[in-house]
């Protein structure tokens, strides 16, 4: 079972209600890598600079092993000193100057969000198989080849819009909810589902993250790099080390878990440590943090 499963569900932003009908619209940015990155442990960032768009531009590539990376799911916020990189919802804009990926939730519906019924998981009543943590969250059906690219026909275009906005990167969320979905769906559903997920990322020129689900890392899915929620606290790092190399983007949820990743892995892969709300600076809630220079 992946940390997201065990921390209620997927680790992620609620906040985006954006149905397949109503794509946003997108502001485009060409990012470079810049200054090198500097390590601090416990930021918070109550005053930053304004966080312009550029022309858009070419892509930057892949994530670096080791960069510093602000994992902005709660919404969008100038990067402070020292950021190289950031993960936004693709409601937003990608952050100038940076590389960013784009957060998508494309296993699972966003609250209020609205699918045709038939993509839908229904159970042997005809309920929708709702995310036991999240209300208001709905499994996809990818039981099926035929379901599987009806649902690329929905959140593929979503990708290509991250593309067009000048996003280097596309997260596609709730990989594992299969875990989540009553014995209804399979790890091989959500395996076929990552295949399809990742060749139409790649042809919109987006490198794509494997998000949790440690289960599928020797899968062969294509996956670029991973992005590991909890993945110390749960004992399982190795499993994306060992399929990624540093191209891991670590996000621990707790002090003990952020202190021991920086501790392992902390010169090799990008850990940050935020609040499990992925909070903006303005919250009383908020915390980021990245592993100290060494």
């Amino acid at each position: 079972m992946s940390p997201a499963s065990r921390w209620s569900g997927s680790l992620q932003s609620k906040t985006s209600a954006t149905g397949p009908e109503s794509p946003p619209p997108r502001v485009g940015a060409v990012r470079g890598w810049g200054a090198t990155a500097v390590a601090v442990l416990l930021v918070v960032l109550p005053g930053c600079a304004a966080d312009p768009a550029a022309p858009a531009g070419p892509g930057l590539g892949p994530l670096p092993a080791g960069a510093v990376v602000d994992y902005q799911l709660g919404g969008a916020y100038p990067p402070a000193d020292g950021v190289a990189g950031v993960v936004r919802d693709r409601t937003d804009s990608p952050a100038a100057d940076l590389w960013s990926a784009c957060y998508v939730n494309a296993f699972q519906t966003q609250p209020g969000a609205r699918w045709p019924e038939d993509l839908l998981l229904h159970d042997a009543s005809g309920a929708r198989v709702e995310d036991p943590d999240w209300p208001g969250e709905f499994l996809l059906d990818v039981s099926t080849a035929e379901r599987r690219e009806a649902v690329l026909a929905v959140v593929g275009p979503w990708f290509d819009g991250c593309a067009d906005a000048g996003f280097d990167a596309v997260e596609p969320d709730n990989l594992d909810s299969w875990t989540r979905s009553e014995g209804l769906l399979t790890a091989d559903d959500a395996a076929a589902t990552a295949r399809l997920l990742v060749a139409r990322a790649h042809d919109a020129g987006l490198d794509v993250a494997q998000k949790n689900a440690p289960e599928l890392t020797g899968e062969d899915l294509g996956f670029d790099y991973a992005v590991a929620e909890d993945c110390q606290l749960f004992e399982e790092c190795t499993a994306y080390t060992d399929a990624y190399g540093g191209a891991v983007l670590e996000v621990e949820y707790t002090d003990e878990g952020f202190e021991e990743a920086c501790r392992l892995r902390g010169s090799t892969v990008s850990v940050v440590r935020r609040d499990l709300g992925v909070a903006r600076p303005d919250d009383p809630g908020y915390v980021a943090a990245w592993c100290p220079e060494r």
